[in-house]
């Protein structure tokens, strides 16, 4: 309990006060010393109204750069009530009124629970309605533009179903004093337009209305409740993120039919892939509020961007047993282009006449037909040794067999998780926390 204590003040101008009464300066305080005194004023009065100019519309109880959560509601709040001071008889059964003769009766102290901004059109003159009728019931019309709070769970983003409440009651007047009821029931009172109900971004599924009570140190109020469920619309989503994450990985899977010796090309996709799909993971997280899970667009991401990186991983290895085999048959090849250097001992042990004839002729001997024919199949011999030994070469432009099966496994796999992914999150019926029922309008 606070206590407010009064200090009583002495009259300067004595006990009979007038409508006018000089102030003169204190003893000791020169002009100077009033003038200073005056000029601290104004700059008090300044920076008074630079305060009032921050503060204005500002809300202590939300921290900076709050604000994901929302939405605006464009409405045509009616209130009725009756005040039987105001009956009246008269040839008519409805008085229309103008709106300037609200603030001339009492009307209900109305607020906005959840509203973070509400504002009252006033052009080109105040958008309100007032009507009377001969025993006292007054129609209270406007129209509202309203900023409300609404808590989303973003696990299943794109493909997620909110309810947005509106929550509203009076400010000062418990149960006790005001009681809110819905005029024509919780199923009609609330009514949607068709042509109002057109969103960008979502889906109106529907909207309920009801009520509750709360309790506070005060006593009891009644809060009248008005839930829209909304559902995402998802085509934006697939064209900004879905598709080119899918395009990606496809493109990705080409390099699987270059020639594994095409070692610039390979590159140029793994290295290409895996930097566009962190270009729109990254993209992708800009259009959602900083939480810190992961929703179901984060997950196909993440698998998509496993596929990419698995493709460039399956290159390097491919690339690392390429080089293993050339490096083993280029050694065999070079052998068997020098076979002198590679066992001179071999040929010394062999016969002269024919190690001789099988590798250079001298001019003071005749040519034998028996040494020719022996010397022409050694050569003959020779080649098609090194014909078999050159042979392995010709594997360097097959095809891999990790290739060969990448080709079918990778395209199998992305093809299954797409099946199971798109079925569960198309196929099952909107999950909104918070709300029990989703009842129908």
């Amino acid at each position: 309990m606070m206590t407010i204590h009064t200090t009583e003040s002495t009259d300067l101008c004595g006990t009979n006060q007038s409508d006018w009464c000089p102030v003169f300066p204190s003893l000791g305080q020169t002009t100077a010393e009033a003038l200073k005194e005056a000029e601290a004023n104004d700059n008090i009065t300044i920076f008074t109204r630079i305060l009032d100019g921050l503060l204005d519309g500002y809300d202590n109880r939300l921290r900076p750069g709050l604000g994901g959560n929302e939405y605006t509601i464009d409405v045509f709040f009616r209130q009725s009530w009756k005040d039987e001071r105001l009956c009246f008889k008269g040839p008519m059964e409805m008085l229309p009124l103008n709106n300037l003769l609200a603030s001339n009766i009492w009307t209900p102290d109305t607020f906005f629970l959840n509203g973070k901004k509400s504002i009252a059109h006033n052009m080109t003159t105040p958008n309100k309605l007032l009507r009377l009728k001969d025993d006292g019931t007054l129609l209270y019309t406007m129209r509202l533009t309203i900023s409300a709070e609404c808590p989303m769970q973003l696990e299943d983003f794109p493909m997620d179903a909110h309810a947005c409440p509106l929550k509203f009651g009076s400010y000062a007047y418990p149960v006790s004093e005001v009681v809110y009821l819905w005029q024509t029931g919780a199923a009609k009172s609330v009514v949607v337009a068709e042509d109002g109900s057109r969103l960008n971004q979502y889906h109106l599924i529907g909207q309920t209305a009801g009520s509750e009570d709360i309790y506070t140190s005060r006593g009891q109020y009644t809060v009248m409740m008005c839930h829209f469920y909304l559902k995402r619309k998802i085509g934006y989503f697939v064209i900004q993120t879905y598709m080119p994450c899918f395009m990606t990985v496809i493109l990705s899977q080409v390099s699987f039919w270059l020639n594994r010796e095409s070692v610039p090309a390979r590159t140029v996709f793994g290295v290409t892939t895996v930097l566009t799909m962190t270009t729109l993971s990254i993209s992708a997280r800009n259009s959602l509020p900083k939480v810190a899970y992961a929703t179901a667009m984060d997950w196909f991401i993440a698998v998509c961007y496993a596929f990419v990186f698995s493709a460039l991983i399956e290159f390097a290895t491919v690339n690392y047993f390429t080089k293993r085999s050339w490096a083993w048959d280029g050694k065999k090849a070079m052998e068997a282009q020098h076979p002198k250097k590679r066992d001179p001992m071999v040929l010394s042990k062999k016969p002269n006449n024919v190690c001789t004839a099988g590798v250079n002729y001298t001019p003071n001997i005749t040519k034998d037909i028996s040494i020719s024919t022996i010397s022409n199949s050694t050569s003959i011999q020779l080649r098609s040794s090194e014909a078999e030994v050159l042979d392995p070469k010709k594997t360097y432009n097959s095809v891999s067999k990790i290739d060969k099966m990448s080709r079918i496994v990778f395209p199998v796999l992305f093809g299954t998780f797409n099946l199971v992914y798109w079925a569960t999150y198309l196929n099952r019926e909107p999950v909104i926390k918070g709300v029990n029922i989703l009842a129908p309008t």
